[in-house]
């Protein structure tokens, strides 16, 4: 738990300073963190991740990517053919996330563990 000095280190005018909102800016909300899980699979196509992720819409998910794509986590390769061809995948950056997932997985596992939360499917 953060102390009342590291409260009062990031007051409103300095909030954007602190790290760890910087960083659920960057891959905080509900289908980041489960875009990033996939690509670290490898190279994927929209469709591809499209159906790997239920319930994201075409038009969130295309939100989603363009977001991650402008925080250079992410990479999306244009090929010049009919029908168009694009891929998306982790740039070197987006790749230093995983210790970063792994920590979260390794947490919530933990966390619903002791809750005994019914098992769901993971990383």
């Amino acid at each position: 738990m953060f102390s009342e000095s590291f409260a009062e280190k990031f007051t409103d005018e300095t909030l954007s300073e602190c790290p760890v909102e910087l960083t659920l800016e960057r891959i905080g909300g509900r289908w980041k963190v489960l875009i990033l899980h996939e690509l670290f699979g490898g190279t994927r196509r929209f469709g591809e991740l499209h159906r790997a992720l239920p319930g994201i819409t075409q038009k969130m998910l295309t939100q989603q990517l363009r977001e991650l794509e402008r925080d250079d986590l992410i990479h999306r390769q244009i090929y010049p053919q009919v029908p168009p061809k694009v891929e998306y995948s982790l740039t070197p950056l987006g790749q230093t996330l995983r210790p970063v997932l792994d920590a979260l997985h390794a947490w919530g596992r933990t966390y619903a563990h002791q809750r005994q939360f019914p098992p769901k499917p993971s990383f």
